[in-house]
């Protein structure tokens, strides 16, 4: 399993992990503003910057981002990346020191038990999309998930120039989609028995706030911070906020 990781900083070990289709680029601001008292680790996943695409499957690469990192590290993952996280937490108990999950769900997709989710159609669009045009297609869905944010074309300027240097392949986008489609961890949740925060946009168009009300219900101890006026990015549009909240939830005593 490939998994490129770049670390910079000192202090306590700190994951973070990007999503679908934007690589570990996404968070460089966020990481410069907190190696100034953190060891951050920024997790590209197979297929993203360059490094190879096994194939391999949602679990095993969830699997893969425990091996990789510190015992003790405080793992963030936003959006697909959060859900990685979150099966990483789950599966190896005692592993990582905190979870957050930024823009983050249990559930993709919605069901009768879950509705604070999209439609299984809109992925269907999505993989059509994907396979015809896969740049302009990221560009439409950087768009999307900044609806309804106060400052959704800044974050969409700040978004936008990661797609020009070079896109994971088709294979890649669409094998991220269908863990999108498959992916459910409801069942993990009660079990999670570190300290987690849920790092939300209250405007958030893709993984709406709902959801992070219904994680912290179902894992014990878990909080919310609510971003308000961010949609899906709030590490992008509430920078200083969003690296505060971070930052004192990393250090927080054990």
């Amino acid at each position: 399993m490939s998994l490129q990781i770049t670390s910079r900083g000192h202090g306590p070990d700190l994951a973070l992990v990007h999503g679908w289709g934007l690589g570990a680029d996404v968070w460089n601001d966020v990481a410069d503003a907190l190696a100034s008292d953190c060891r951050v680790h920024l997790v590209s996943l197979p297929g993203y910057a360059g490094t190879p695409d096994d194939g391999a499957d949602f679990t095993a690469t969830a699997n893969a981002l425990a091996a990789a990192l510190p015992a003790g590290t405080c793992c963030c993952g936003w959006s697909l990346g959060g859900m990685l996280a979150l099966a990483a937490a789950a599966r190896h108990p005692g592993h990582f020191g905190r979870l957050a999950l930024v823009g983050s769900t249990a559930r993709f997709v919605q069901d009768d038990g879950w509705p604070a989710a999209q439609p299984p159609e809109l992925l269907d669009t999505f993989r059509r999309a994907i396979a015809g045009d896969a740049r302009t297609t990221l560009t439409r869905f950087v768009m999307l998930f900044n609806q309804g944010d106060t400052k959704g074309r800044a974050v969409a300027r700040a978004l936008t120039p990661l797609l020009a240097d070079g896109l994971p392949a088709t294979a890649t986008l669409l094998r991220g989609l269908g863990w999108l489609a498959e992916a459910d961890l409801r069942d993990l949740l009660a079990g999670l028995t570190l300290p987690t925060l849920l790092l939300h946009g209250d405007q958030d168009p893709l993984m709406p706030y709902a959801a992070a009300e219904t994680l912290a219900a179902r894992i014990p101890g878990a909080r919310v911070e609510r971003f308000a006026g961010c949609a899906h990015a709030p590490f992008i549009s509430a920078p200083e906020g969003f690296v505060d909240v971070l930052r004192s939830f990393c250090h927080e005593p054990a």
